[in-house]
C-alpha cells in the first residue's frame, strides 16, 4: 500500500474502521505517499509542521500508531536508535548503508528470505520477520575519504 491513491485508500480504511479523518492525519499520509526515504518520527514531524506549525510530536506518534494498526504503514528498525516508517506494506526487506544510514527497500526474488517456523506461529501472536542487509551504498562507496 503506497504510491498513487495511497491517501484515498488509507482514508477509506480509516473510515471503515470508524476512525476520524483529521487534517493532521491527511497531512501525514500525504507526506508518506510515495515516500521511499523511511523517515523517522522527527523527520515526519518536521515536514508536517510546514503545513501545520502547531502539530505536536505526540500527534505524529499517535497518527503513526493508528496507521500501523490499520496496516497503512510499518515500523522499521535498522539499528539507528530510531524507529523509521515505511508506507510500502507489500512483503519486502531492507538494506541500510553503514556510512550514510540510508534505508532502501529490497523486494524478494521468489520466496522471502525471512520465514517464520511453524512452531513459533503456535506460541506467539502478532509475529513478523524481516531481513536487514547492511553494506556500503554505491554513493558512499564511490566517495573516497580525504
Amino acid at each position: 500500500m503506497s504510491g498513487n491513491g495511497y491517501v484515498e485508500e488509507v482514508v477509506r480504511t480509516l473510515r471503515a474502521n470508524g476512525m476520524k479523518i483529521t487534517p493532521q492525519r491527511v497531512a501525514v499520509l500525504r507526506f508518506l505517499e510515495g515516500n521511499r526515504d523511511h523517515p523517522s518520527v522527527e523527520e515526519i514531524h518536521k515536514a508536517v509542521t510546514r503545513t501545520f506549525p502547531t502539530i505536536s510530536l505526540a500527534t505524529i506518534y499517535n497518527t503513526l500508531e493508528t496507521l500501523e494498526k490499520v496496516g497503512a504503514v510499518r515500523s522499521v528498525y535498522v539499528g539507528t536508535g530510531r524507529r523509521h516508517y515505511d508506507p510500502e506494506t507489500r512483503p519486502h526487506d531492507h538494506v541500510v548503508c553503514v556510512r550514510c544510514r540510508r534505508i532502501q527497500d529490497v523486494f524478494p526474488e521468489g520466496r522471502r528470505l525471512a520465514r517464520i517456523p511453524r512452531t513459533l506461529k503456535t506460541s506467539f501472536s502478532d509475529l513478523s520477520a524481516s531481513v536487514l542487509f547492511q553494506g556500503t551504498c554505491a554513493d558512499c562507496g564511490s566517495s573516497s575519504p580525504s
